[in-house]
């Protein structure tokens, strides 16, 4: 079955950077627009970044500028580079494909507090 595996969360002081990877197995997921999404605490999981199959980029307006997703292929990861963190990016980080057709992985906490 397909596996998504997120890592590279941790605690960081506001302005502080992350970066976040996304190892898919399972499948290809260079066939698939794949996309960074986060659940904060008693809120609903909202996407931030989407890379297309032919790495168009798009940003949810809370993130852009700040965040930059990128794919590496030859690996089957999706990265999310996140800089200028706020106290407001706190959440857990998914990945998936979009629409997110797989099963939801553990996510990896980001936590921006000082």
């Amino acid at each position: 079955q397909v596996q998504l595996v997120e890592s590279g969360g941790g605690l960081v002081q506001p302005g502080g950077s992350l970066r976040l990877s996304c190892a898919a197995s399972g499948t290809i997921f260079s066939m698939y627009a794949a996309g960074w999404y986060r659940q904060a605490p008693g809120k609903q999981r909202e996407l931030v970044a989407v890379i297309t199959r032919v790495s168009t980029t798009n940003y949810a307006d809370s993130v852009k500028g700040r965040f930059t997703i990128s794919r590496d292929n030859a690996k089957n990861t999706v990265y999310l580079q996140m800089n200028s963190l706020k106290s407001e990016d706190t959440a857990v980080y998914y990945c998936n494909a979009v629409p997110s057709q797989f099963v939801w992985g553990q996510g990896t906490q980001v936590t921006v507090s000082s």
